[in-house]
């Protein structure tokens, strides 16, 4: 009996490992089925689109294929800022055209071109290609088909598509012909070229990278030639307001040229970042001024006046020679090297007892030089430089530059003490837009000098995906000083700029103008009815969020910043607050 049972129960494992071993085998098919659906049906769907399309239409051999570009939204929706899209181009072969111009009556009822065009075209009798129509729908491509004129073929075709028009132009850039080589062509198109460039049908796709696309690697620099899609920084909604409010100040001044930056002052990411003129990349071939694609914010350079300001009074509060309570006597000018005199924008004199804060609150050049006496040169030489204000900045753009007109490493240098007069107060510096930001941002994050950046995350196409980080250095400022000159800014706003109408009771803001007169090219001194009008401001003002930075060059009609700036500054900070539903910090 004890036999029969130990045999009994020795069929049963038995049976129960082949049902083990069984079951595992239709898991696994399971799996691999599973995993052949995914591949076809969402990681390879556009190759097998392509392919179902090429069994009705010619093939093309250089079918343009190209990585996306994303903005990103508050919320981390991710909005496509740069994409393809998809169409047809219609070609003939002359050599097999029969009758030209029934040709051309056949498909003028479909298609809008010119007949003279057409004829020279079909006339090329030993040509077997020539192109006719571009970025043709499907639904024209097939009306076209069913003509069945001889010579006639379809070819799929994709091409660069923005689907904001002229939305972030200069940070996009576009994609364009450089020789016969097809490429991007300034800004992140050019800048990131090699991972949004890529060939027609990946050859293979790493499926099990695919399923768990949501974990994030490290990847070694050899990575960054694979392709795929970058994610930027840019909010939309931020960039449209930015554009918005540039366009109104450009048509209400008739500016020369303006922009405008917002940024994270805590880590350098970059919300917005836009200038004028501008243009649409679906239509650059339209632009008749090359310039205009040259971005201004990273590649040009202005001096930006009284906005530097805080700068040198940070300096001076860090290194103990005075406080905002430090007076001096203002007579409105001052004697430099014992004949060049420097004057107060007014050239008025608010006498005795004249306090630090008050310099700030009426930009007082005399009050500056006061303070650059009390710092000397040595020191104001160190901690000017310790903004990075001769560097460039490492923003993930081409062609960035740093200071160059009459450059402050060269004037403070230089033995004259004229030249540190006129650097304390703004004059003979000239920087980038993304240069001066950067270094008015240390002053409200405890110190920071931070990477502007725009690209955040690099998505490869074997379904892996990068972070991006960017480094943050200290400049000679302390964390205190920051404060005191951030308390110093908040009081510019509350009680100097529109007269202190300008004071938003639930929200501290730090802010500075700056009015600069146009330097001439070549050095050849200033234009006396030019000017550059400056802004910026962070907030909220003791741990801020945003900074912006604005700035017209010549703008018509109105003589200072205050006048040009303040009102769209404040519209675009309570658009910031709201749209961020940002808590008041008092």
């Amino acid at each position: 009996m004890l036999l029969v049972v130990s045999h009994f129960g020795k069929m049963t494992y038995s049976f129960l490992s082949r049902i083990k071993v069984l079951s595992f085998f239709i898991v696994f098919f399971a799996v691999i089925l599973v995993g052949k659906l995914f591949i076809v049906q969402v990681v390879r769907s556009a190759s097998y689109a392509d392919r179902a399309d090429r069994q009705y239409f010619t093939p093309s051999s250089d079918i343009f294929e190209r990585g996306n570009i994303f903005f990103t939204r508050r919320d981390g929706v991710q909005v496509s800022g740069a994409t393809q899209a998809s169409g047809f181009k219609i070609a003939i072969s002359p050599r097999e055209i029969i009758d030209p111009e029934k040709a051309y009556e056949s498909l003028a009822t479909i298609l809008d071109f010119d007949h003279d065009s057409f004829l020279l075209k079909a006339s090329k009798s030993n040509d077997p290609y020539e192109e006719i129509a571009n970025r043709m729908t499907k639904e024209t491509a097939d009306k076209v088909i069913a003509l069945k004129v001889p010579g006639v073929h379809i070819y799929k075709q994709k091409w660069r598509f923005y689907p904001g028009g002229s939305m972030a132009a200069h940070t996009l850039g576009f994609v364009g012909f450089q020789g016969n080589e097809l490429s991007g062509r300034y800004g992140l198109e050019r800048q990131y070229n090699n991972i949004l460039a890529k060939g027609g049908d990946t050859p293979y796709v790493n499926f099990f990278a695919e399923v768990f696309s949501n974990i994030r690697a490290n990847l070694s620099s050899e990575d960054e030639a694979r392709s795929g899609d970058i994610v930027t920084t840019i909010e939309p909604e931020v960039q449209d307001f930015l554009s918005q409010k540039l366009s109104e100040v450009a048509t209400k001044y008739n500016t020369d040229s303006i922009g405008g930056i917002i940024m994270n002052p805590q880590d350098g990411s970059i919300y917005a970042l836009d200038a004028k003129p501008s243009f649409n990349p679906n239509e650059y071939s339209l632009v008749k001024n090359i310039n205009v694609f040259t971005n201004p914010l990273a590649e040009n350079v202005f001096e930006f006046g009284s906005i530097v300001k805080p700068l040198v009074m940070a300096s001076a509060l860090d290194k103990g020679v005075l406080t905002a309570n430090t007076t001096y006597e203002d007579k409105g000018y001052v004697i430099v090297d014992g004949n060049k005199q420097i004057n107060n924008f007014d050239k008025k004199g608010r006498g005795p007892g004249t306090t630090m804060q008050e310099v700030l609150n009426q930009s007082l050049n005399t009050g500056m030089v006061f303070v650059f006496h009390k710092l000397g040169k040595q020191s104001m030489y160190d901690y000017m430089l310790s903004y990075g204000i001769n560097e460039k900045t490492g923003i993930d753009l081409p062609n960035e530059t740093s200071g160059l007109i009459s450059g402050l490493t060269s004037n403070l240098k230089n033995t004259r003490e004229i030249e540190y007069a006129n650097a304390a107060f703004g004059q003979g510096i000239a920087l980038t837009p993304l240069e001066i930001t950067r270094a008015l941002a240390s002053l409200g994050n405890g110190g920071n000098l931070v990477v502007p950046h725009i690209v955040k995350e690099i998505k490869y196409n074997d379904g892996l995906k990068k972070d991006l980080s960017y480094p943050t250095t200290r400049v000679k400022i302390s964390e205190k000083t920051s404060e005191e000159i951030t308390r110093m800014l908040v009081t510019v706003m509350d009680k100097s700029l529109k007269g202190g109408l300008a004071k938003l009771p639930h929200y501290s803001v730090a802010v500075k103008t700056g009015t600069a007169q146009v330097a001439k090219p070549g050095g050849g001194g200033y234009y006396d009815d030019r000017h550059t009008h400056s802004f910026f401001g962070y907030f909220p003002a003791y741990d801020p969020r945003f900074i912006v930075f604005l700035y017209a060059i010549n703008p018509k009609g109105v003589p200072y910043a205050s006048q040009t700036w303040a009102d769209p500054f404040l519209d675009i900070t309570k658009f910031l607050l709201n749209y961020y539903e940002v808590q008041p910090d008092r």
